[in-house]
Formats: C-alpha cells, sequence, structure tokens
C-alpha cells in the first residue's frame, strides 16, 4: 500500500507509456496483418489501408472495444489473492505490457505476422505464475482462451473456404462471370454490414450508454446493411467490363469489381481488430489505473476510462503508420497469391469470426484466424497454392511467443520489485 502511496503518479506514467508502447507494437504487427489482405490484393493501397485502418481501428477501439477489456483485465488473475500485496499486480501489468511490447518490436522487425493475445497472456500467467503463484492464475480461463487459439484459424478457415466456394460457383465459375459478380456482390456488401452492425449493437455500445434488445439491434443492422449495399451498388455500375485486359487474364474485370468489396471488407476488418485487440494493450493499463486511484485497494471490477481507449486507439494508429509494412507483406503476400474475390473471402470469414468472439468477451488471436482464413481461401484453389515454407515460420513465431511473452515478463517483473520496494 505505502509504495502505491509513494509512487502512484510515476507509475501511472510508466504504465501510459508502456501502454502506449504495447499499443504501437499491437498496430505494427496486428493491424498490418488485418491489412494485409486487402493490400497483397492490390484492392487498395498501402495509403489508402492506412487511412482506412486509422478510421475504423480507433472506432472499433473506442466503441467496441468494453467487452474483452474485461477478460484481460480481470479474467485471468484472481484480484482476491492480491489484496494484501496490491504493488504486485501493479508491477506485474506494467511488466506484462513492457514484455509484450518488446515482443512484438522484435517479431515485426522480422515480419512475423504473432498474435499480440498470445503475448500478452502469455506475459500475464508467466509474471502472476512466477512472481505471485501458480494458483492466482485462473487455469480455466487460460485453458478457454488456449483453445480459443485452435478453434479461431479453424473457424475463420472454414468460412473462407465456403465463401470462396460460393465465389467459385455463384460467380467465377460460370458462363458470364463479369455479369453474375454484379448481380452477386452485393448481397456479399449486405452481409458485411450487417455483420459489423449487429456486433457493434448487441456488445459494442452499451459501456457508451446504449444498451438495445436483440430485435432493435437486428432491426437497425438490417438496415445499415441495405444502407451499405446501395452505396456499393451504386459504386458498382460505375464499372464497366474491359476486354483487352480480359483477354491478358480472363477475371480482369470481375476483380475490379470485388475490389469495390475489398474496400467494404477492409473497413470491417479493421473494425473487428479494433474492437478485440485494443484490450491487448489497455486491459492491464486500466487494472494499473484502477489500483492506483483506488488507493491500493484490488478491485473486483473497475471501469473503464474514455482516456484510456483514446490512448490504446492512438497507439495503435500509430504503430501501423510506422512499422506496418514489414507484416503487410508476409500476409499480404507470401502465404498464397490474392486476386481481391481470394482476399474478400478471407477478410470476411476472419472479421466475422473475430466480431463474433469480441461480442462474447472471448481474445482471440486476429493473427491467427486471419491466417487461418487465408489458408482456407488457398486449400480451396489447392494445397499447391500455399506457401509451405512461409506457413511453416508462422507456426513457429506463434509457437515461440507465448513462452517469449512470460519470459520477458518474468524478468521485467523481478526488475520493477527492484526499482519501487
Amino acid at each position: 500500500m505505502d509504495i502505491i502511496a509513494q509512487y502512484g503518479d510515476t507509475i501511472v506514467i510508466l504504465a501510459c507509456i508502456f501502454g502506449f508502447f504495447m499499443a504501437w507494437g499491437v498496430g505494427a504487427n496486428d493491424v498490418a496483418n488485418a491489412m494485409g489482405t486487402s493490400v497483397g490484393s492490390k484492392a487498395l493501397t498501402l495509403k489508402q489501408a492506412i487511412i482506412i485502418a486509422i478510421m475504423f481501428e480507433f472506432a472499433g477501439a473506442y466503441l467496441a472495444g468494453g467487452a474483452v477489456t474485461a477478460t484481460i483485465r480481470k479474467g485471468i488473475i484472481d484480484p482476491a489473492l492480491l489484496t494484501g500485496t496490491p504493488e504486485l499486480l501493479v508491477f506485474g501489468m506494467m511488466a506484462a505490457l513492457l514484455a509484450a511490447g518488446t515482443w512484438l518490436l522484435i517479431a515485426t522487425y522480422f515480419g512475423w505476422p504473432v498474435s499480440t493475445t498470445h503475448t500478452i497472456v502469455g506475459a500475464i500467467v508467466g509474471f502472476a505464475a512466477v512472481g505471485i503463484s501458480a494458483d492466482a492464475v485462473n487455469w480455466g480461463k487460460v485453458a478457454k482462451i488456449v483453445a480459443s487459439w485452435v478453434v479461431s484459424p479453424l473457424t475463420a478457415g472454414v468460412i473462407s473456404f465456403f465463401l470462396f466456394r460460393t465465389v467459385q460457383k455463384l460467380i467465377l465459375d460460370t458462363e458470364d462471370p463479369f455479369k453474375n459478380a454484379k448481380k452477386y456482390i452485393p448481397f456479399y456488401i449486405f452481409m458485411v454490414g450487417f455483420i459489423i452492425a449487429m456486433v457493434t449493437f448487441t456488445k459494442g455500445l452499451k459501456h457508451v450508454g446504449l444498451d438495445l434488445s436483440w430485435g432493435q439491434s437486428a432491426l437497425i443492422s438490417i438496415v445499415f446493411g441495405f444502407f451499405t449495399m446501395f452505396i456499393g451498388t451504386m459504386m458498382l455500375k460505375k464499372i464497366q467490363p474491359n476486354a483487352d485486359a480480359d483477354r491478358e487474364y480472363h477475371f480482369s474485370s470481375v476483380e475490379k469489381l470485388f475490389g469495390i468489396l475489398m474496400m467494404f471488407t477492409a473497413c470491417a476488418m479493421a473494425f473487428a481488430h479494433g474492437s478485440n485487440d485494443v484490450a491487448n494493450a489497455v486491459g492491464p493499463l486500466a487494472a494499473i489505473v484502477g489500483v492506483v486511484s483506488a488507493g491500493g485497494e484490488v478491485l473486483q471490477k473497475s471501469a473503464m476510462p474514455a482516456w484510456i481507449l483514446l490512448l490504446g486507439g492512438g497507439g495503435i494508429v500509430a504503430g501501423l503508420v510506422t512499422y506496418g509494412h514489414k507484416v503487410i507483406a508476409t500476409v499480404g503476400n507470401n502465404i498464397t497469391e490474392l486476386t481481391p474475390s481470394r482476399g474478400f473471402a478471407a477478410t470476411l470469414a476472419a472479421a466475422t469470426t473475430v466480431v463474433v468472439a469480441s461480442g462474447t468477451g472471448l481474445p482471440i488471436s486476429t493473427t491467427h484466424t486471419l491466417v487461418g482464413a487465408v489458408l482456407g481461401v488457398g486449400i480451396a484453389r489447392g494445397m499447391a497454392a500455399l506457401n509451405l515454407r512461409v506457413v511453416g515460420t508462422i507456426f513457429v513465431s506463434w509457437v515461440v511467443t507465448l513462452p517469449a511473452g512470460a519470459g520477458l515478463a518474468i524478468m521485467f517483473f523481478f526488475m520493477f520489485k527492484g526499482m519501487f520496494s
């Protein structure tokens, strides 16, 4: 208690710096892989992808980031065991932020799309098990999160596989792909608008004070779906077939239509990612601010101040702008060759998986989900379409992430403990 009273302000300032650093890592590594499909499929330029990500990541983080943040903040450690020693929770959360930020910086340097969720959960489990006691960790919750790391890429892979099969059946394998693309793409745009609106209304806006029933949310989401469909249809009308380009590549004009659709799915993915992964940066920060502002009392529940979500959103944007290009190249170009039609299936599948998980409060890995979705599209075209060497490297980086996060967090935990006590 004395340590928190004595160094409270210093601790909060340091926590904000580490929280911003961690959010920067989320932007550089995670947002980059969220936008990788759009850039890799040439549907968007790098500049356009960054502009979309800035707006929609921020909106997702601020409007719908509350549910997952609660799990990261209070689900992994049992706060009751720390009532006598609140400073251990504070040092641990600071160590977790710094450890996760450091590992993300290393991974982004090498262009590995690692999981920020993996990293922060590994870091929290590491410091709690070694620095406090193994009993302090809610192993049931951890097992659930670990299971979601397997379930999320599988789910996204299956959805993207079947989505791309519908694209093949309804559009690509028909006699007049261009005409059918104009006919069916508006329905895909409706799906994008509906899914994002539905999750935002049902889960995201509760902490902003807007509490709608499921029926009201569905009704507004349908309207929103039709609105996005209308905008998309207007944009599609402007595109005409190009006979010369089609001679060179049979689906050239069709892919231009899917490029319009990719703009919508890119917005969806950025929003979904912001809503799920801002928690990784601001969850531990909220826990630290909660303990310090309560004078050392470890609260079971603490409010999420709006400025913390703003700091997280700002850090994410900064990371993407300054260092995001490395991981964009890995996800967009190196796993399998992406076109707008394939990128659409992967992005919509990943966004759907992430927003549903975000709505249920389960912190899944956007990276795993997106890579799973890209693999699903690749498999729909046959195993030869995948670059298995790159896939292998990605899987190895995933396995290393958890122990790396835990090891760094343990080291930083004892460093802070020594500095402040």
